[in-house]
């Protein structure tokens, strides 16, 4: 095992590689002995999920626990029921990664583990447990995992009439195949789905939320179109012209009318560093005030927790509906943002539009040593180009062997020149190391 399992989003990596059915094993023995007796367990539809699956229930069920199996289920569906259920999950998905990863995601009670108790889990993890014979955990289908979790939405949007709306769906062959389009057909809405065949390869590849060309190419006069990713915590909108409608215009339009509504607790909205300097100023204009964090749902969600809020995100579209759901599901913001159109009469470009969008350029480099970007001759180049209607964050991925250099700002070749500047000095800087 390496020395440090959990990343920002629980356990990931290339299966067979940094994720092996070891490390599967091992977590579910340590959840089994030390956190829960009762385990829920899904997945997305990547072909090592069975095998991961296997090593949880073998690991939990060998050291006293039972194991809740729940099938393919995206995400956000898991947290629901270990909240409803007042237990412990765990996902296994990598999300919007390509299928050659997969992941582990711990979920108790709705929430992801705090990362003191995952440090303390990995320790755990170190030595196995087993259960006098006569005390080893069974198995239990838990066909009741669809039904539970969709019951559950179908209640929190009984006020949503999609009747006569036609919605075109990207489901990204990942998780939500069934239940979006299910989901959605309850509501009244007339259905069109695209990439619903998963084979266990084809997850998140050329479809879905992370290539909306696609789903452009396939719409003709929809309504909308709802992109998910592999694990359906986070939805993109196109609008009925093929617009993208991303993370940032979702949430403003989302908290004006939560804020009408009396559900936008002390007028506030949580985003990252990332987060739009456009939606900053609408939020501004309504009277709402935009709280930044890092980068990662988990930071969002700490901040909100801490500072009352109902509703935070990124722009990727993970948008966390606090009233709702404990994170983020990409069906609930689809719902969300649909409701508002709904509500007010207009088509969702016209809702869309009045969230400005300030010119954004966002460079990824492929980099081992995620450190360069402490590097002085980084920081110089930040500072250099440094304004106050400009922002830039150069930082690692915390869950690929990437840096991204990210600059905003209203003058498109300004933030060109000074993202394809520090991307440049950070590759030079790279080839260095490596002629070292």
């Amino acid at each position: 095992m390496s020395t440090r399992l959990f990343g920002t989003d629980g356990i990931r990596g290339i299966v067979n590689e940094e994720l092996t059915a070891d490390i599967a094993f091992r977590l579910g023995n340590a959840l089994g002995k030390y956190i829960d007796k009762r385990i829920f367990v899904a997945k997305d539809t990547r072909a090592s999920g069975d095998m991961l699956e296997a090593a949880i229930i073998a690991g939990a069920t060998s050291a006293g626990a039972t194991v809740y199996r729940c099938g393919i289920l995206p995400t956000p569906a898991l947290a629901i029921i270990t909240k409803i259920e007042d237990a412990v999950g765990v996902m296994i998905s990598a999300s919007h990664n390509p299928p050659e990863f997969n992941g582990l995601k711990v979920i108790s009670k709705g929430f992801k583990l705090p990362d003191e108790v995952e440090e303390n889990l990995e320790k755990r993890m170190k030595e196995l447990h087993y259960a006098n014979y006569r005390e080893v955990g069974c198995v239990i289908d838990y066909k009741l995992a669809f039904e539970e979790y969709t019951n559950y939405i179908l209640q929190q949007f009984s006020d949503l009439d999609l009747t006569g709306l036609k919605i075109f769906i990207d489901a990204g062959n990942g998780a939500a195949y069934e239940t979006t389009p299910f989901v959605l057909k309850e509501l009244g809405a007339k259905v069109d789905i695209i990439s619903n065949s998963p084979d266990g390869f084809n997850i998140n590849v050329e479809c879905g939320s992370t290539n909306p060309e696609l789903a452009r190419a396939k719409m003709t006069n929809h309504f909308a179109a709802i992109l998910h990713d592999g694990d359906a915590d986070r939805c993109i909108l196109l609008d009925e012209r093929k617009q993208e409608v991303h993370g940032d215009k979702m949430m403003g339009i989302c908290a004006v009318q939560m804020k009408q509504e009396g559900r936008l607790k002390n007028d506030i909205v949580v985003g990252t560093v990332l987060s739009n300097i456009g939606l900053e100023v609408f939020l501004k204009n309504h009277g709402i005030k935009l709280l930044r964090t890092k980068v990662g749902d988990r930071y969002v969600l700490e901040e909100m927790l801490e500072k009352g809020a109902t509703i935070g995100g990124e722009r990727s579209g993970h948008v966390i509906f606090l009233d709702r759901s404990t994170t983020g599901d990409g069906l609930i913001t689809a719902l969300e943002t649909l409701r508002v159109a709904v509500k007010s009469g207009k088509k969702l470009s016209e809702i869309a539009d009045e969230v400005p969008d300030y010119p954004q350029i966002m460079i990824n480099i492929k980099c081992k040593n995620k450190l360069i970007v402490e590097h002085p001759e980084v920081k110089s180049l930040i500072e250099k180009y440094k304004k106050e209607d400009t922002d830039i964050v150069v930082r690692p991925s915390g869950t690929e062997p990437l840096v991204r250099v990210f600059v905003q700002g209203p003058n498109e070749d300004y933030i060109s020149s000074a993202a394809y500047e520090i991307a440049g000095k950070i590759e030079e800087l790279m080839k260095g190391e490596e002629q070292e």
